[in-house]
């Protein structure tokens, strides 16, 4: 039987206990792994095992699979109707909004981010998108074509079938219900591999999807390792369509293995290089404002993170006053105390990760203005860090560091910051300040990149569409157009009277 997590909180900020499960869910049952081995999970605040949680093999990605087959030939897909998989997912966004701080606690405790920015932001979001994607799973429809009163010609929209999905340890919550909504909601059914770092709050959802009503197999959470499950998922010949959510490194692996086996349907968002551009006639105090927010954010583990700030060189000074104020007034410190706004890297692989990057900036020459330390002696904290004086060929200027790392970048007009904004292998998001509309809007369109926002940075809705340009991604997440990722266009042709020639 599987290990049963049993944790009181006693926190400033939260109160309470909660007890569950922490198996493999197949089949709608909590079970252990084949193998009967368990993985650690482990509290960045202070390095200290949390818990265990049954590990995963391939034979379970198999047994998972077995399971969703059968749910989605019998209870789900073709045969549950559209509204009654939308009343589930609607029951499902309820049961989290009754248990919002415990899944913020939750999130807090193995992610190591604020309990206030979980439960505010992250558990708000995730019931937003499932509400979202339960409103459109009455509403898949195909069209009729026009041909001629011979024939009756029309599209259907229907579900893959059982579907693999891959999620990652910087949004461990908000990225399960990102990928479940319009899986769920057009008609397949789930094989899920949560990060092996933080996979507590997606072992919980499933506590909560039983409670809902789900059939047994239309949901299914297989927690393990990238190289074991993850890679089982990727090349299993009867999954038909995965899911990534992570590094380009890892999201080219899972493409070959999609492409090496059945050559599965593939949608990627993969990592970032953000370019924040700030034009001499922004407002400052909200410029610098969103500029702290989209970098050090979540402990700068963000795909999104606005890592390279580009600042005209009319307000350069007066910003980086400005924003190394509002950097050096960061609160770095416990999640569960109310005025933190940094928690710790998530793992100590990660925090070694981001040091090392700060370390190259240090010896290729950049100059630290701030930070550039770890913070404390416990834990995984690390100093917010501004870095000035880089140039572009700098590790810490051309890739993704996920950390709380900005490089500050002067620049002269449009056609420079342009220049230099999509020089990246990356296109996955970037921001624009300026109180000029027309430029705001040109600029916009120059940028290589899937998402732009002006005069803010990092606000997403359910509804509106997120993925990258060039190696942050393939296909998109949200909104509509997610559900194109999960359904398969069939084509019918109906002979009404047409005769032989």
């Amino acid at each position: 039987m599987p290990s049963v997590f049993t944790h009181e909180f006693n926190t400033p900020v939260y109160k309470g206990k909660i007890s569950f499960d922490t198996g493999l869910f197949i089949n709608g049952q909590f079970v252990d792994g084949s193998d009967g081995t368990t993985i650690d999970v482990v509290n960045p605040t202070d390095g200290k095992v949390i818990t265990s949680v049954s590990e995963g093999t391939p034979k379970d990605v198999d047994l998972a699979v077995d399971a969703a087959e059968k749910a989605f030939e019998t209870t789900w897909g073709l045969n549950c109707p559209g509204n009654k998989r939308g009343l589930l997912l609607n029951k499902l966004a309820a049961l989290m909004e009754e248990h919002t701080d415990e899944l913020a606690a939750l999130e807090a405790l193995d992610n190591g981010k604020t309990f206030n920015i979980a439960r505010h932001g992250d558990v708000s979001a995730a019931i937003d998108c499932i509400r979202y994607f339960a409103g459109w799973a009455d509403k898949i429809s195909g069209r009729v074509m026009e041909t001629s009163e011979e024939k009756f010609t029309y599209t259907r929209h229907e579900p893959i079938g059982v579907v693999g999905q891959i999620i990652p340890w910087n949004f461990p919550l908000v990225m399960f219900a990102w990928k479940i909504g319009p899986a769920l909601a057009t008609g397949n059914t789930v094989v899920l591999k949560p990060s092996e770092i933080t996979p507590l709050t997606a072992i919980r959802m499933c506590h909560l999807a039983q409670e809902a009503g789900f059939p047994p197999g239309v949901l299914n959470v297989v927690t393990g390792y990238g190289s074991t499950v993850g890679s089982a998922i990727s090349s299993h010949m009867r999954i038909h369509k995965v899911a990534f959510t992570g590094s380009t490194l890892v999201g080219r692996k899972i493409m070959e293995a999609a492409a090496k086996s059945n050559l599965k349907n593939v949608t990627l968002e993969l990592g970032g290089k953000s370019p924040n551009i700030i034009f001499d006639d922004a407002d400052l105090e909200q410029a610098v404002h969103w500029a702290m927010l989209g970098v050090f954010f979540n402990q700068g583990q963000c795909c999104i993170a606005g890592s390279r700030i580009f600042v005209q060189e009319g307000i350069y000074d007066e910003f980086l006053k400005r924003f190394t104020e509002k950097s050096r007034s960061i609160k770095v410190g416990d999640p569960f105390t109310p005025d933190t706004f940094q928690g710790p890297q998530v793992s100590k692989i990660q925090y070694e990760r981001v040091m090392g990057y700060i370390e190259s900036g240090k010896k290729e020459g950049a100059k630290v203005h701030i930070g550039g330390e770890r913070h404390g002696s416990d834990g995984y904290y690390i100093q917010p860090t501004i870095f000035l004086d880089t140039n572009p060929d700098m590790r810490i200027v051309k890739e993704e560091i996920f950390g709380p790392v900005s490089v500050v970048i002067k620049f002269k007009d449009e056609e420079d910051v342009v220049r230099q904004a999509n020089d990246t292998v990356y296109g996955l998001a970037a921001a624009v300040f300026t109180k000029d509309v027309k430029r705001a809007i040109a600029t916009a369109h120059k940028l290589k990149a899937g998402t732009v926002w002006v005069n803010c940075y990092g606000l997403a809705n359910p509804n509106t569409p997120f993925g990258g340009y060039k190696q942050s991604g393939i296909g998109r997440e949200m909104g509509e157009y997610a559900l194109a990722n999960y359904t398969e266009v069939k084509a019918v042709n109906v002979n009404l009277g047409l005769k032989m020639m």
